[in-house]
């Protein structure tokens, strides 16, 4: 009933009838098989799969959910069998006479272990495994491996001291898939059963004669691969779920695990401390990576923060009246940045974005704005592409298309280069700017004077300046990175770093400024709650004491030069870039994507999720980052290998990770 891919699935029903009643009655037509009992776990969700399994007149044993071996173990120390046949509880169709035949071979050539799936040559469906109480008992003493306590007999199908044999089929026909595993595979067992029904008994050859004039039946779950549930951990396959219900996949471009490690890449998390990250099997795994897209740099769960939260959801965490802290932090970020006088708070970087364009263009009076850099999905900013899908190439996320947007906002918003004060100058010398929104610094540092400059012409041509601070703020120094080169906007946006994971976004700005809020509609429900501004207080008070910018900045830039000597140790080209807190690099060669693919690859299996980059945290001691790097060292040996003439190819275990925005379809 636990189905992480289709929940239930044992009772859902095809014909007036669940697909394990279909399943029950074929099986029952074995003339070689003495007992059927239904083993199934001892948790709550299957007490009605249980009572309905009784009703039908079966006996019933209730196990260990995740220890299937010990499960069959059990109800068959209560049978006292010499032989046991496995069929699961997907197979509706499971034909009687083919598991007799299986049990006839077993019986006819000693062995200890004969099944039709090792090498598969039947339909996906037809699955069936004879093996002896002795060898079940040794898998159940012996194995100790989670997959083999799940999968029950992984172990005797390995261990070299069990007699083993395969029953084949003559042709091939293991690409069939008449089992239930995903709702498309519950479409095609209803078209089968369907099409004989009231007729319960039919072969498998007929299902597979049905296929050859009614291939229309068998089209839906076609791309399928088989074993695919075995073959994937519980984030993969619950990504798979995702994908069918979640346009896109998921909440946030970033986290497709197709941008890191197609069909392999753990997806989900259940738990997060320090710098370790646990998948949905209890994997553990060192955050080498993004680190929750760079928004804990105090480490996962860190425990004053998470205390501060855990305090004021026992006080309340809404109520109609307004909580007292977005007052404090407001005026915690004045203190910070005393060019500024006045805060709204939000609670994503997205939602910041656009308050602070709202606010700008009223205070202006003007529509127009010059953008450089990535400043979120809004209309506002994704309107940059209208006309040419590609001026945005330059700011982060190529190939973004702005269907969608209001085709009447072309024009409002105008894009320059970072770096290049020309492009601006140019820009506000041929269109009406009333605002300039750019990030302080991304890539690369900015070039002396640049920043200079374009406040001096922000304040000589009356357009207000606003530094989009949500990626950067916090990093380099306890504010904003404008700190660092005593630039001043007229506006400011904080994010990610604020609130140690918890969601809570800042605008801060001058007051004159500030001020034109009054004059628009800017308001929502969820920005009064009470656990972003605690988030952000307390882990402002934990990022002062601990200083936590420079010693993030100080492992950054350790970082960086350890990969400059690892490419220069291997006479590989390599690219760094980033803020030290974000550091990142890049081999500039033609297999570059799938050098990226292989490195996340090869780390996966170390325990780390890792790619080209390295959000960092207080929580990235050396011990950890010298840990990286031991395991890191060999991959530059192979991929040093491959520029040399070894085939990348070869050593690929799954598709090419994604390189920017590309769609799932």
């Amino acid at each position: 009933m636990s189905s992480k891919r289709l929940p239930g699935k044992v009772m859902k029903t095809v014909a007036g009838k669940p697909i394990i009643q279909h399943l029950l009655y074929r099986l029952s037509q074995s003339k070689l098989i003495d007992q059927i009992v239904v083993a199934t776990s001892e948790k709550n969700i299957n007490d009605s799969f249980a009572g309905f399994i009784k009703q039908l007149g079966y006996p019933v044993y209730r196990g260990s959910e995740n220890d299937v071996l010990d499960r069959y173990y059990q109800v068959a120390l209560q049978y006292n069998p010499d032989t046991i046949v496995r069929i699961t509880g997907d197979c509706p169709i499971i034909d009687p006479q083919l598991v007799d035949e299986i049990i006839e071979v077993y019986k006819l050539n000693d062995v200890d272990y004969i099944s039709n799936t090792d090498p598969p040559t039947y339909p996906d469906g037809l699955d069936t495994e004879v093996f002896s109480f002795s060898a079940l008992k040794m898998a159940y003493e012996k194995a100790n491996v989670p997959f083999e306590r799940e999968h029950v007999t992984p172990f005797i199908r390995k261990d070299s001291q069990f007699k083993r044999m395969a029953h084949t089929n003559e042709t091939d026909l293991s690409v069939e898939r008449w089992t239930v595993d995903d709702p498309e595979d519950l479409e095609v067992i209803g078209n089968i059963i369907n099409h004989f029904d009231p007729n319960l008994y039919f072969t498998w050859q007929d299902v597979f004669d049905l296929k050859q004039t009614h291939p229309e039946y068998f089209l839906a779950n076609s791309g399928i691969k088989r074993n695919e549930g075995t073959e994937l951990g519980s984030g993969q396959k619950l990504y798979i779920r995702a994908k069918k219900i979640i346009p896109g996949g998921n909440m946030l471009l970033s986290k497709r695990p197709e941008t890191f490690l197609p069909d392999k890449w753990p997806a989900y998390f259940s738990k997060a401390s320090g710098c370790r990250v646990w998948d949905l099997d209890g994997n553990k795994y060192t955050d080498m990576s993004i680190m929750g897209i760079g928004t804990n740099t105090l480490g996962y769960g860190h425990s004053e923060v998470d205390e501060a939260v855990q305090k004021i959801v026992e006080l309340g965490n809404m109520s109609t009246l307004n909580c007292p802290e977005e007052v404090y932090l407001s005026e915690r970020l004045i203190d910070l940045h005393p060019w500024a006088d006045m805060v709204r708070l939000a609670r994503t970087g997205g939602e910041a974005n656009s308050i602070a364009i709202r606010i700008a263009r009223a205070a202006s009076g003007k529509d127009k704005v010059a953008i450089c850099g990535y400043h979120g999905w809004h209309d506002w900013y994704l309107s940059t592409n209208l006309g040419d899908n590609t001026t945005l190439d330059g700011h982060l996320l190529p190939g973004l298309e702005p269907k969608g947007v209001p085709r009447n906002l072309k024009g409002t918003t105008l894009a320059f280069n970072y770096n290049d004060y020309n492009s601006l100058e140019k820009l506000i010398q041929n269109q009406d700017i009333g605002i300039i929104k750019m990030e302080v610094s991304r890539s690369v540092e900015p070039k002396q004077g640049f920043l200079e400059s374009v406040r001096k012409l922000a304040t000589n041509q009356n357009i207000i300046l606003i530094f989009d601070e949500c990626t950067s703020g916090f990093r380099e120094t306890f504010g904003g990175l404008h700190k660092k080169y005593g630039v001043e906007p007229d506006m400011a946006i904080f994010g990610k770093t604020l609130g140690n994971g918890y969601a809570i976004t800042a605008v801060v700005g001058r007051r004159k400024i500030m001020e034109a809020t009054q004059s628009t509609f800017i308001s929502s429900t969820f920005w009064t709650e009470r656990i972003g501004p605690t988030a952000g207080l307390k882990t402002l008070e934990v990022m002062e004491r601990e200083k936590s910018w420079e010693k993030i900045t100080e492992t950054g830039k350790a970082i960086g030069k350890r990969w400059q000597k690892l490419a220069k140790k291997y006479d590989l080209p390599i690219e760094i870039s980033g803020l030290p807190a974000l550091i990142n690099f890049n081999i500039p060669v033609k297999d570059w994507l799938k050098y990226k693919t292989f490195i996340t690859q090869e780390m996966l299996k170390k325990g780390f999720l890792a790619t080209n980059s390295v959000y960092v945290s207080i929580e990235h001691k050396s011990k950890i980052v010298d840990e990286y790097f031991n395991e890191l060292r060999p991959i530059f040996t192979t991929i040093a290998e491959c520029e040399n003439g070894r085939d990348i190819d070869d050593i690929l275990e799954s598709p090419v990770c994604h390189d920017g925005f590309n769609r799932l379809n």
